[in-house]
């Protein structure tokens, strides 16, 4: 029996009936209630697992950007330290040439080289024949991380709720180019003991939305895309990306910064899709109360 015949034949149930004579409701208004309460209990019945992205959700940056131009800088230092002789202003206009041009070349794949290649071609532009693998590349890449995490600070809710929490299978699904400092971060913050599954796009080479990296998460997780929700800030990556390959989605609204904050931060294409979430909060506390009634 599909599931409109189900809630036609819960409608002709006495006690129902009743309720709709009492109550003035019409066949449509009583429809509409009993799908509610239907799509309430499988909801309930079904979610075994939370997945998480992590900045902007868990984690708070100062904004999408703050953090970009003092982490070069440290970088550029580690550099010169280390007798790589490149005026910082020609090492910012090369470094955005190429990470622009890896995006572009990856636009379609949703591929998330490391961080490590974007500081080896770099340096190669310049002479430099550096490897991905190279202790000066891998420790230009630790210097730019070990600024970028002065930007970031857990949620103020991020802990009480994933306490509340911990009846469901927890997981990390996030972007970051650099995978060992969302887990450095996540150790910083005592995040990790949460979640027995962090996926990080740079650790895959594969970045949201592509369905790869949430069906790595679920995989991992032994969980089936229906059974599990996602829980992100941006809704064309987070959302689309999660929805795309079954996933509930629920959208945390954080405060997005202006357009002329983003000159540092590099833009996907621009799609008149839109993508809607299944829920949306303002805060992280709302989350708990929302998985059991949805």
């Amino acid at each position: 029996m599909n599931s409109r015949k189900r809630l036609l034949t819960e409608m002709s149930r006495p006690d129902l009936l009743d309720i709709q004579s009492r109550h003035c409701c019409s066949v449509q208004q009583l429809f509409l209630i009993l799908s509610r309460i239907a799509i309430a209990r499988n909801a309930r019945m079904r979610v075994e697992a939370v997945l998480f992205d992590l900045f902007n959700t868990l984690v708070l940056l100062q904004s999408d950007d703050a953090f970009y131009m003092p982490s070069l800088e440290r970088l550029h230092n580690f550099l010169i330290r280390n007798e790589i002789d490149i005026p910082f202003e020609d090492f910012v206009r090369v470094y955005f040439e190429v990470r622009d041009r890896l995006y572009e070349e990856t636009s379609e794949s949703l591929k998330d080289p490391h961080f490590n290649i974007r500081v080896s071609h770099t340096l190669q532009k310049f002479g430099y024949k550096l490897g991905v693998s190279h202790p000066t590349v891998v420790g230009a890449t630790e210097a730019f991380c070990e600024e970028f995490m002065r930007y970031a600070r857990p949620d103020d809710d991020a802990l009480y709720v994933l306490k509340k929490l911990q009846k469901y299978k927890l997981a990390i699904v996030s972007n970051l180019s650099i995978p060992e400092c969302a887990s450095r971060l996540l150790e910083r913050f005592g995040l990790c003991r949460f979640f027995g599954v962090v996926i990080i796009s740079g650790a895959i080479n594969r970045r949201k939305p592509s369905p790869e990296i949430y069906e790595k998460a679920l995989k991992t997780l032994d969980v089936r895309a229906d059974k599990a929700v996602f829980v992100g800030d941006t809704p064309g990556i987070d959302i689309k990306g999660a929805k795309a390959v079954g996933l509930k989605a629920i959208l945390i609204e954080r405060q997005r910064p202006s357009e002329a904050s983003l000159s540092l931060t590099y833009e996907l294409p621009r799609t008149d899709e839109k993508v809607l979430p299944d829920a949306v909060i303002k805060s992280l506390r709302e989350l708990p109360g929302l998985l059991e009634d949805c």
